[in-house]
């Protein structure tokens, strides 16, 4: 099997151990010691400690062959705040980088029918992105995420193909893996490997004959054409699109002299009156701005919309309004 840069090795021939920092060559390694030095090994003089990110509980310690090289590897990672099951309160959920490649991610999760992004950015090499963090029962309301990728480095490099990965994860296949350790993370994680074949070079090459040139243009005009076309259907869809800002400030003029009570109420009755209003006016989408505060006004929020059955909630987007927005689809 392979070992990747991150991995904790022993060593065959003396005592001590250390974590593989840098790759020297086809055939031996940087490992970094507890004291900070790196010495460079023989991949054929380490036994590694079992920290290769797979979900297979019945997995065995890492076998290395005298011909064995490191391996980049991206993995779909996510860590529970507790080793034991029966307290674990909430999930962190990461995208770790064990490659020597930049990626430019995008992971999304599926509400119903379509896909709602919730982060999206660069992860540079050998590093981890938290994704999100969440709740134990997240994986009880979406059980699919979806993983996409592109490679690139900041010199030359061998084109790798992009990565676009669904899986599929609920709270009862995360409680029947077993998690692994890993030197990355505090607690032990379940992982899924979403790409390890880059070794595999994808050969890009190509060029423009008169026929596809033709199509081309046509198809610059066409896409100019269209841009007009765009813009008036994009403002048709804001027009159907609300943004609610429930802080108390934004809703009463001067509510110092108000009880929190009080102040709840108003916002509650301002959730209600929206939703009646998007109904009537065929609306697509309210955003309520609510904040994290202690979680009540968002709890009322919600038991409120479950009793809505023509529409559908969900989180907000985590860039735009971090914790502290419930978006409101309606039917």
């Amino acid at each position: 099997m392979k070992i990747r840069i991150g991995d904790k090795v022993k060593f065959l021939n003396e005592v001590g151990e250390g974590v593989v920092s840098r790759i020297k060559d086809a055939k031996s390694v940087y490992v970094e010691m507890n004291d900070g030095f790196e010495i460079p090994f023989l991949l054929s003089q380490l036994v590694p400690v079992h920290t290769e990110l797979i979900l297979n509980k019945d997995a065995e310690n890492i076998e290395i062959e005298e011909d064995a090289y490191l391996s980049d590897c991206l993995y779909f990672v996510i860590e529970p705040d507790h080793e034991l099951l029966d307290l674990v309160n909430e999930y962190r959920i990461y995208l770790f980088n064990a490659s020597s490649y930049n990626i430019l991610f995008t992971y999304s999760i599926k509400d119903e029918e379509h896909y709602q992004s919730i982060k999206h950015g660069e992860a540079g090499a050998y590093q981890k992105v938290l994704l999100k963090q969440v709740k134990i029962n997240f994986f009880n309301e979406y059980f699919f995420h979806k993983l996409d990728g592109v490679f690139f480095k900041n010199n030359f490099y061998k084109t790798q193909s992009p990565v676009s990965e669904v899986m599929h994860i609920t709270k009862k296949i995360l409680h029947q893996s077993m998690p692994i350790e890993h030197i990355e993370f505090k607690h032990p994680v379940y992982a899924f490997i979403l790409k390890d074949d880059f070794a595999k070079i994808e050969k890009v090459d190509g060029g423009i004959d008169n026929e596809a040139l033709l199509e081309h243009q046509k198809f610059i005009k066409e896409f100019k054409n269209q841009a007009k076309i765009s813009k008036s259907a994009k403002k048709a869809a804001q027009s159907l699109e609300k943004e609610v800002d429930l802080h108390i400030e934004e809703l009463v003029e001067n509510p110092g002299h108000l009880s929190s009570i009080e102040m709840l109420h108003i916002q509650l009755e301002t959730v209600e009156k929206e939703i009646d209003e998007a109904l009537l006016n065929n609306l697509k989408k309210i955003i309520f701005i609510h904040g994290v505060g202690n979680g009540r006004l968002k709890q009322e929020i919600i038991q409120i919309l479950k009793e809505h059955p023509n529409l559908t909630y969900h989180d907000g987007s985590y860039k735009e309004y971090g914790y502290g927005a419930t978006q409101v689809n309606f039917k």
